[in-house]
C-alpha cells in the first residue's frame, strides 16, 4: 500500500513538473467556463494606437483581432482608393462575469485624414443588463457626400469605449450571467466577477465594395411591399446555433428549432442567404420556462440582424413571464443597391445581397426569476421573391463572394452547416468546437490544444516512460474538467441599446 502511494505522489509529480515546464493555463479551463464569441481562428493580432501617429494598417478582406480597455480610444490606418466603399467593423467582447452599464458599449468611427467624419455608429448593452459582444459599424462611402470622405488617400478607424461603468442595472447583468456558467449566484462566484476596467476583446473586420461599372440612381427606390407575410408554418429542423459571425449556422427558409435551446446571457447566430432583390423575415420563439414563476422581465430576448459586412439593420425583442413569447422583425425592404441613399436605418441597411445574420440574445436577468435554462429557441425564416440581377460591380469585392449568393449557398443553407462564411473580413471558419474553441482569458484547454499537445509529446520523450504513463492520467483528467466547448454565452447584440444612425 505504502509503495503504490510513493507510486502515484511520483506520477503526480511528474504531471505538476510537466505543467510547469510546458507553462500551459491548467487554471483557466478547470472552471469548464465557455469563451463568450469565437473569434476567427484567422484573425492576426494587431494593436491600436491611442492616436494616429504610428497606426497599423488594416487590409482589406482580412479579420483582426486585437482589445481595449475602459476608456479607450483606439485607431487603426486604411489606404483607399477613389472609387470603393470601405465598410469597418468591430465587435467588442467583455468577459463573462462583467458588470456593465446600460449606456457602457463601442463606437465606430471612420475618418478622414483631416479628422473629419465620414460615418459612426454606437451600439450599447442596454436594457437587457446583459455582458455580451457588441458590434458597430462604420464606412467611407463614395456618392453620399460629394465634398467629404470622397478622395484617395489615408483615412482612420477610430474605435471607442463609451458610456459609464457603474450602475445597479449592470450590477445585476453581471450577477446574472452566471446563469450562462449554470453555476448557483453564491458570494464565491460574486467575488470573482471581473470588473469594467478589464480589457475587452476586439474583432475587426474591413471589406471593400468595388464601384459599379456603371453609375445609376443616388436616390433611395420610393415604394416596397411592407406587407407582413403569412407565418412561416410546418415542421420544424433542428439546428445548432454557432457562437459568432464566423460560426453561425446557415439556415434558409423554414421553420429551425436550436437544437440545444438557449441559456440566460446567451448569444445565438444563424446566417441566412439573401439575394438581390428578396425579402427577409424573421419571427423568435421562446419557449415556456415551466418554473411556475409570475415574475416578468422586459426586453428579456433580443433578435438583431446584421447585413454582410455586419452591419446593424434592425432587431426585435420581447418581454418574458415564464409562457412562450415571440419577437418578429418589421418587414425588410427587398434587397436593392440603391437603399444606401435612404435616411432610414433599416432601409440603408439592405443594401447588398450576401449573408445575412441574426443573432438571438436571452437576457441574463432571466436567470434570476426563470433559472438558468436551457429554454427552447423557435426561428422562422421566410425570404420572398426570386432573385434578381445584381447592380453590375467592376472588380471584385475583397474578401472575394461576400456580396453574391451562389447555388452551393442555397444548399448549405438547406443543409444547416456550421461556419463557413466569408464575409466582414474574414475567411472560411469552421464550427467551434473542442479543437478549435477558446477559453474566456484566449487560452485553450491541453486536452483541446494540438499545440499543447506536441509539448506534451516533446516533454515526455524527455523525461521517460513514467513522466508519459503520468502525463496519459493527467490528460485525461484534465480533458474531463474541460469538457467540450458547446454554444458561446453573451454575444453582441445591439437590441434596444443600439446607437444613433451613422449621419
Amino acid at each position: 500500500m505504502g509503495r503504490r502511494m510513493v507510486w502515484w505522489r511520483a506520477l503526480a509529480a511528474a504531471g505538476a513538473a510537466l505543467c510547469a515546464t510546458a507553462a500551459l493555463p491548467a487554471q483557466a479551463t478547470a472552471a469548464g467556463t465557455p469563451d463568450p464569441y469565437a473569434f476567427a481562428e484567422d484573425a492576426t493580432r494587431v494593436e491600436g494606437m491611442p492616436s494616429t501617429t504610428g497606426t497599423v494598417r488594416l487590409a482589406p478582406g482580412k479579420t483582426y483581432r486585437s482589445s481595449i480597455r475602459e476608456g479607450g480610444k483606439l485607431y487603426y490606418r486604411l489606404e483607399l482608393g477613389d472609387g470603393a466603399n470601405a465598410y469597418v467593423s468591430a465587435t467588442a467582447v467583455p468577459r463573462l462575469g462583467t458588470a456593465v452599464a446600460s449606456a457602457e458599449g463601442v463606437k465606430v468611427t471612420v475618418q478622414d485624414a483631416n479628422g473629419h467624419r465620414c460615418s459612426s455608429e454606437t451600439a450599447r448593452f442596454g436594457p437587457t443588463g446583459s455582458p455580451r459582444p457588441l458590434t458597430a459599424w462604420a464606412s467611407r462611402q463614395i456618392g453620399r457626400d460629394p465634398y467629404m470622405c470622397q478622395e484617395a488617400g489615408t483615412y482612420y478607424v477610430l474605435v471607442e469605449r463609451v458610456g459609464t461603468v457603474a450602475s445597479p442595472q449592470g450590477t445585476q447583468g453581471a450577477q446574472g450571467s452566471q446563469g450562462t456558467l449554470g453555476s448557483q449566484r453564491s458570494q464565491k462566484s460574486q467575488k470573482s466577477q471581473e470588473s469594467s476596467g478589464e480589457a475587452w476583446g476586439l474583432e475587426l473586420g474591413y471589406v471593400l465594395e468595388p464601384p459599379l461599372k456603371q453609375a445609376g440612381s443616388t436616390s433611395a427606390p420610393e415604394a416596397w411591399n411592407s406587407t407582413s407575410p403569412a407565418a412561416v408554418s410546418g415542421d420544424a429542423k433542428r439546428r445548432r446555433g454557432g457562437t459568432s459571425f464566423t460560426t453561425a449556422s446557415a439556415v434558409a427558409q423554414g421553420v429551425w428549432e436550436e437544437t440545444d435551446g438557449i441559456r440566460a446571457g446567451q448569444t445565438l447566430y444563424y446566417r441566412v442567404p439573401v439575394d438581390w432583390g428578396q425579402q427577409l423575415y424573421a419571427t423568435a420563439e421562446l419557449g415556456g420556462s415551466g418554473s411556475g414563476d409570475d415574475g416578468y422581465v422586459g426586453n428579456a430576448l433580443v433578435m438583431s440582424l446584421y447585413n454582410p459586412v455586419r452591419g446593424f439593420v434592425d432587431d426585435a425583442t420581447a418581454g418574458y413571464d415564464g409562457r412562450q413569447r415571440s419577437a418578429d422583425l418589421d418587414p425588410m425592404p427587398p434587397v436593392r443597391y440603391d437603399n444606401r441613399f435612404a435616411r432610414d436605418d433599416r432601409m440603408s441597411g439592405m443594401r447588398f445581397a450576401g449573408w445575412y445574420y441574426l443573432a438571438l440574445h436571452l437576457g441574463a436577468p432571466v436567470a434570476e426569476r426563470f433559472g438558468d435554462g436551457p429554454f427552447g429557441l423557435t426561428l422562422r425564416v421566410g425570404v420572398a421573391g426570386s432573385a434578381a440581377e445584381g447592380p453590375g460591380y467592376r472588380g471584385a469585392s475583397e474578401p472575394v463572394g461576400v456580396f453574391e449568393i451562389t447555388a452551393a449557398d442555397q444548399e448549405t443553407a438547406e443543409s444547416g452547416s456550421v461556419g463557413g462564411a466569408t464575409g466582414a473580413g474574414g475567411e472560411s471558419g469552421g464550427a467551434a468546437g473542442p479543437g478549435t474553441a477558446e477559453a474566456s482569458d484566449g487560452t485553450r484547454g491541453i486536452g483541446d490544444d494540438p499545440t499543447a499537445m506536441k509539448l506534451v509529446a516533446v516533454a515526455g520523450i524527455g523525461t521517460g516512460s513514467l513522466l508519459v504513463l503520468g502525463l496519459g492520467v493527467w490528460t485525461v483528467v484534465a480533458r474531463r474538467r474541460t469538457g467540450v466547448v458547446a454554444a458561446g454565452q453573451g454575444v453582441a447584440v445591439k437590441g434596444p441599446g443600439h446607437g444613433a444612425p451613422r449621419r
